[in-house]
């Protein structure tokens, strides 16, 4: 959630219990401004920060000698690595976070195959992994499983390298598709110790996002078939510097609809750079400004204050299987 989720949604979510992340993504350039927020507003934090960072390693060795003065000075809970564009990125990240926050900033690895969740925990040893499956919304592996059959495998794989290796084994939170506490509830049953969200916040007031954003998301349905995950957006946007195994999931619209016609990138990005002067009006279906959103999108139909969505999903989670546990027994 790169520019969306910022301090105040990230202390939202942390003070409602969970673990809020700010996305800093490619630039830190306003990091150091969005800790000191949260700083302020929990002036009883003493060493950590409750929130966590966010980094896409794919901007390369300057973000990270960019980020280690600002994480040394605000040290937050977590850091969370994702979209290196090779696997030593990962290492060097988590060896230099560690340093510059003496251990106590705890770090997450996004991954979408059984074979990088191996990889990470060999080489890194994360305390969490953050195991994404197909139905993210936002940029994820084009090609990969849906979380329910990603999601046992890794926990087989990771579980069998604890047996066979004298490594940390990382706790497994599952991404991808998960809105409500029925999505929640399944992804604890398969596994997972906790859940991550990122679209059910885009319907938040704490979402750093435009208004005709956030209607689209609220207007969406059905999204396994009314998104879809590749690069037509990140051209018509600008931002191409993603390696190539990963793409965004976003809304269909004009945009991907007149692509799929034959209309040239050219044409297209005309068409699009107009629609961001429309202001609100160039977000929707009959639109043409990308609605990055999982398929999960169509069980959205609120606008709640982040505390809430967070207290609401773990509470609903919590008597889903509890109602389940008490039918079995």
């Amino acid at each position: 959630m790169r520019l969306i989720a910022l301090s105040k949604l990230a202390c939202e979510v942390s003070d409602a219990g969970g673990l809020g992340f700010i996305g800093a993504g490619s630039d830190v350039s306003t990091l150091a401004a969005e800790l000191e927020n949260v700083r302020q507003s929990h002036q009883d934090a003493k060493d950590v920060l409750p929130v966590g960072v966010g980094f896409l390693l794919w901007a390369g060795d300057q973000l990270l000698h960019d980020a280690l003065p600002i994480l040394e000075q605000h040290i937050p809970a977590a850091v969370w690595l994702f979209a290196p564009r090779e696997s030593e990125q990962l290492v060097r990240w988590t060896q230099e976070t560690r340093r510059v926050t003496r251990g106590k900033t705890k770090i997450w690895i996004q991954i979408g195959t059984v074979a990088d969740a191996v990889e990470a925990t060999e080489t890194c040893e994360p305390e969490v992994l953050v195991v994404q499956g197909s139905d993210a919304g936002g940029h994820g592996l084009e090609k990969c499983a849906g979380l329910i059959s990603l999601l046992p495998e890794v926990a087989d794989a990771v579980e069998a390298l604890g047996k066979d290796q004298d490594i940390r084994i990382p706790t497994l939170v599952a991404a991808g598709g998960i809105v409500d506490g029925r999505g929640a509830a399944g992804a604890l049953a398969m596994g997972a110790e906790g859940v991550v969200m990122g679209t059910r916040y885009l319907a938040s007031p704490e979402a750093n996002v435009a208004k005709g954003y956030r209607d689209a998301v609220l207007k969406a349905s059905d999204g396994g078939v009314t998104t879809e995950r590749g690069k037509l957006y990140d051209s018509l946007r600008g931002t191409t510097d993603w390696p190539q195994r990963y793409g965004g999931r976003g809304v269909l619209n004009e945009s991907y609809h007149d692509a799929a016609k034959g209309m040239s990138v050219e044409e297209n990005k005309r068409l699009y750079e107009d629609a961001l002067q429309t202001g609100d009006e160039g977000w929707g279906e009959k639109a043409r400004l990308t609605t990055y959103a999982g398929t999960g999108v169509g069980l959205i139909k609120d606008v709640k204050p982040a505390a809430n969505i967070t207290e609401e999903v773990r509470e609903d989670a919590k008597r889903i299987l509890k109602r389940r546990s008490d039918m079995i027994t």
